[in-house]
């Protein structure tokens, strides 16, 4: 059988009114659409429009971002909650109760990696409803759908206890920063500030390569994903394969001790920074990284934390620009003008022993 033939899939509203004053009803937006299945609904604009019922959430929708850096990520509404659903986003709301919803939620999340090879679009990503709904659902009785998701459901419990551990680990992390160094913006413990491009000895640009759509094996030559440093931590499997290992150039290839910098993503994502504390070889940058390569006055730790530190993320997000509201881009000459706290070179260097501790509380 195929989705339609159990569940009603369409894309959202397109909503031209929004407000952060809590004037109306919260839009799910595909940015509240996290990779584990789930919604972050913590942070919504709202909306007053009056639309078509049927764009209103219901408990249990399953929905599936169409566009953009975050195309095939899926999350399911578990609450009774009244949301309006926006355009980018596609709803997929089954029919009748023959299929668990959770069913359908774990068998679109299994088609992430498909939907976003098959998103077709000039700028970015894009995959439209009515191709999700010729995606072919394993015709399973009702009992072994159950079977399958209480067995899924216990997995994502364990994983998501043991990424619970692994982000207060970063938030330890994160505290020590403030502890050391206080806030980097109010400056409270008055170190010296200078513009970034002092900091610096150069900023290296990636590359731009046709690649295969898939990760390269063993030590074949390929260029990382936007993903490979998107997050604050350095994931070298996120990358493509060259068509031709010839294309190699290594002077776009990733080496320890280098910070990454995502100059272009999503306006809630853009300028994130990635130390690479160890690498494959033949991993290049592609042409959306940035390799800040500092001086003397500053630590690429040091750096590394500052620039993904909270208190921080709206003097980065303040320098990028772009006309697509979805991709927002940081030029060097903006980021080279940002203005840093600086304070001494040994008291930065005392984070990184205290990092590499953490790291193998990490690893265990």
């Amino acid at each position: 059988m195929i989705l339609n033939d159990i569940c009603e899939v369409y894309s959202g509203y397109a909503l031209k009114e929004f407000n952060d004053t809590g004037d109306g009803l919260p839009v799910i937006k595909i940015g509240n659409i996290l990779t584990d299945g789930t919604l972050n609904l913590t942070e919504c604009q709202f909306t007053s429009e009056k639309i078509n019922e049927k764009y209103y959430s219901q408990k249990d929708d399953v929905y599936v971002a169409l566009s953009g850096a975050t195309t095939g990520k899926i999350g399911i509404l578990k609450s009774d909650d009244r949301y309006v659903v926006n355009q980018r986003v596609g709803i997929v709301r089954k029919k009748s109760n023959e299929v668990p919803n959770e069913f359908i939620k774990y068998y679109l999340l299994r088609q992430a990696d498909r939907i976003l090879q098959e998103a077709a679009g000039c700028a970015q990503p894009n995959i439209s409803p009515k191709q999700l709904g010729q995606y072919v659902v394993p015709d399973y009785d009702i009992g072994k759908m159950n079977h399958i998701v209480n067995v899924l459901n216990r997995l994502t419990n364990i994983i998501k206890e043991r990424n619970d551990e692994l982000s207060a680990l970063d938030e330890l992390i994160k505290a020590r920063f403030v502890e050391l160094f206080g806030n980097p913006v109010r400056n409270s413990m008055e170190w010296e500030t200078y513009q970034l491009d002092e900091c610096l000895e150069r900023i290296d640009n990636g590359k731009s390569f046709v690649c295969s759509d898939k990760p390269r094996e063993d030590n074949y030559p390929a260029v990382l994903k936007l993903s490979a440093a998107t997050y604050g931590d350095y994931r070298p499997s996120e990358n493509k394969a060259l068509l031709d290992e010839k294309q190699f150039v290594e002077s776009a290839e990733v080496h320890a001790g280098d910070l990454l910098f995502t100059r272009k993503n999503t306006p809630e994502l853009v300028g994130m920074a990635a130390y690479v504390q160890e690498t494959p070889s033949k991993l290049m940058m592609p042409d959306l990284i940035f390799r800040l390569v500092p001086n003397e006055k500053m630590n690429a730790v040091f750096l590394w934390q500052l620039i993904n530190c909270k208190d921080f993320r709206p003097v980065i997000q303040a320098i990028s620009g772009g006309s697509a509201k979805s991709m927002s881009n940081i030029s060097k000459e903006r980021l080279g003008k940002i203005k840093v706290i600086c304070p001494p070179r040994e008291l930065q260097e005392s984070l990184v022993p205290f990092i590499k501790q953490v790291d193998k509380s990490k690893v265990v």
